[in-house]
C-alpha cells in the first residue's frame, strides 16, 4: 500500500508553476508514479516529448489545460482524461485560465520523481539545462520537435 497525505507530499517549483511529488515506481512496486501539478494562465509545461516505456496519463482536476498528443492539440477541462501512449509525443500548458492536473505514468518509472527534483533545480539555477538532456534516457524523457504545438502557440518556439 502507499498512501501519501496531502500535506506531506514533497513540493517544487513555484506559486505560478508547482508540483506535488506522491509516488514513483519505487514505491507502488512499479504500478504507476504519480505527481500533481497546478499551473497558472500562460504556463507551459514541457517542451514537447516522448516516453519509450510508459504512457502518460491526465486527469483535469480544475481549470483547463491546451494538450499536444501526436498531431492533434486538444484542450482538456475539468474532469477531463487523456491518456498519451508511449511513444507519442507530447507537451502542455495552460492558456486562459489556471488548472490542476493529476499526472500519472503506468508502469512506474523507478526514479521518475528524481527526474522532477532535477528540472526544480535547473529553473532555480541550481544545476545547468543541459543536465535535463544528458539524462532522457535515465528518466525515459526524450525531446523532440513538433511543428503542430509550434503553430498552436506561434509567439514561441518548442
Amino acid at each position: 500500500m502507499t498512501l501519501v497525505r496531502a500535506d506531506e507530499a514533497e513540493l517544487l517549483g513555484t506559486d505560478s508553476a508547482a508540483i506535488r511529488l506522491l509516488a514513483d515506481g519505487r514505491d507502488t512496486d512499479g504500478a504507476i508514479s504519480a505527481s500533481r501539478t497546478t499551473l497558472a494562465a500562460g504556463i507551459d509545461g514541457p517542451p514537447p516529448h516522448f516516453h519509450r516505456g510508459s504512457a502518460e496519463i491526465f486527469f483535469v482536476l480544475s481549470g483547463s489545460l491546451q494538450a499536444l498528443a501526436g498531431d492533434r492539440v486538444v484542450t482538456l477541462s475539468h474532469g477531463d482524461f487523456l491518456v498519451v501512449p508511449r511513444l507519442m509525443p507530447h507537451a502542455f500548458r495552460t492558456v486562459t485560465e489556471a488548472a490542476d492536473v493529476l499526472i500519472l505514468f503506468a508502469p512506474g518509472m523507478l526514479d521518475r520523481l528524481d527526474y522532477f527534483r532535477l528540472g526544480d533545480r535547473v529553473l532555480k539555477g541550481q544545476a545547468d539545462p543541459r543536465e535535463l538532456l544528458a539524462t532522457q534516457d535515465r528518466f525515459d524523457n526524450h525531446f523532440t520537435k513538433s511543428p503542430l504545438w509550434s503553430a498552436a502557440r506561434p509567439h514561441q518556439a518548442s
